[in-house]
């Protein structure tokens, strides 16, 4: 019989978020995280399906080497090692595939060379990735790694879509276009989506809203996506949560030549010190929400500012649509921020568009309905599951393999 499982591995600049899911029956064998890498105070929390309460180590882990090897012993400790036959095949996110990856890729040493050659276009992200890759290969050589694009499900846009307005010439040059982010997310959710409805994914049209502490929107048309909000970085499109958005460019000339920063000290301010957190100190919706219901201006200044873009990329998307089934909220604040979904889509009632007090208001972790049942577009809230995504994509790629 063939091996079912895949290990899912997230491998940030300091984390490792992992998972292991048996693909045979769809379950979640084990999970857990690896925090604050090479500091003293590293914590590793894992969980097993059936084997009790969560485990927890702290104490130095010095690199990702360290934390995989880490990973691997709690999962020999349930039974579930890395050596077992039953692994079929280890996905990895990677954030940036450029236009050379549109679908889930067969690791091997050409593919690493360039997610190498596209670290200056996601320089805080792809360098992790590549580390997660070269260790897991290392622990098992024989088991084929995938790497999973964020970037890929957008590679359907149009170039009137992911083009920029700039000299083309210098764009080719320096390979500046929109790749778009969250990929893995949008097209779960959006698939998702279109199964709430009883329709096929070829005929719906959704636009998604992943509302996180990084947020983005996107336009998909029978299952493609034709536009979405990030752009060359994840910096581009909704307020987020420390994250600018959308912007002028000449505020960055502004700020060299007037306010005298450097080029540094304005990516830390548009990417760390903007966003919510910028406006009112705080990026954590509910904090933000608790002072706005508190009669705090400047949380209630920066909510309004947080829906004006939302209603903004809400209303574009469905111009570029033309015709819109759904508008599915998803992430941390798009699943649990009834006040956020109820703003964004508040006076757009002649769009089709309008949420039920007493649906919204419900709590759950499944995909659901929060339209009234008359709406001529429905409004979902829809979890998202990028880990159960890469892992489906991972093992449908190594099964068409074997």
């Amino acid at each position: 019989m063939s091996p079912t499982r895949v290990l899912v591995l997230n491998s940030g600049s300091s984390s490792v978020k992992y998972q292991l899911l048996d693909m045979g029956d769809g379950s979640r064998l084990a999970m857990g995280l690896v925090e604050r890498i090479g500091e003293e105070t590293s914590r590793l929390r894992h969980s097993a399906a059936g084997r009790g309460a969560a485990r927890e180590r702290t104490g130095p882990i010095a690199d990702h080497e360290a934390a995989l090897k880490a990973v691997a012993e709690e999962l020999a400790a349930d039974g579930l090692g890395l050596d077992s036959p039953e692994l079929a095949a280890i996905g990895h996110r990677v954030v940036h595939g450029g236009q050379t990856f549109t679908a889930p890729t067969v690791v091997d040493d050409v593919v690493l060379a360039e997610i190498e050659r596209l670290i200056p276009v996601a320089p805080l992200h792809n360098p992790a990735n590549l580390t997660g890759i070269r260790t897991a290969r290392a622990l098992r050589p024989d088991v084929p790694q995938v790497a999973v694009f964020d970037t890929a499900f957008h590679t359907t846009m149009p170039e009137s879509a992911a083009r920029y307005a700039i000299d083309v010439e210098t764009a080719d040059a320096h390979r500046i276009r929109r790749y778009g982010f969250h990929g893995t997310s949008h097209a779960y959710v959006s698939r998702a989506t279109a199964k709430l409805l009883g329709k096929a994914p070829e005929d719906v049209n959704v636009i998604v809203l992943h509302l996180g502490n990084g947020a983005s929107a996107s336009a998909v048309r029978g299952g493609r996506c034709v536009d979405t909000s990030m752009g060359l970085t994840p910096l581009e499109g909704l307020v987020m949560g420390t994250r600018s958005g959308d912007l002028d460019p000449a505020v960055i000339f502004h700020l060299t030549r007037v306010g005298g920063m450097s080029t540094d000290e304005i990516d830390t301010l548009l990417n760390k010190k903007s966003g919510l957190v910028g406006l009112c100190g705080d990026n954590d919706m509910r904090e933000i929400r608790r002072r706005v219901d508190e009669g705090d201006e400047r949380a209630a200044l920066a909510f309004d500012i947080y829906i004006h873009r939302l209603k903004k990329y809400i209303g574009a998307y469905y111009a570029v649509l033309g015709h819109v089934d759904a508008v599915a909220f998803t992430a941390g604040v798009g699943e649990n921020a009834s006040p956020v979904r109820e703003a964004a889509l508040a006076g757009l009632g002649e769009l089709g568009l309008a949420v039920d007090g007493e649906l919204n208001a419900v709590r759950s972790d499944e995909p659901r309905l929060i339209s009234p049942g008359n709406a001529r577009v429905a409004v979902a809230v829809v979890p998202t599951d990028e880990e159960l995504e890469i892992a489906t994509q991972t093992y449908a790629l190594v099964g068409r393999k074997q």
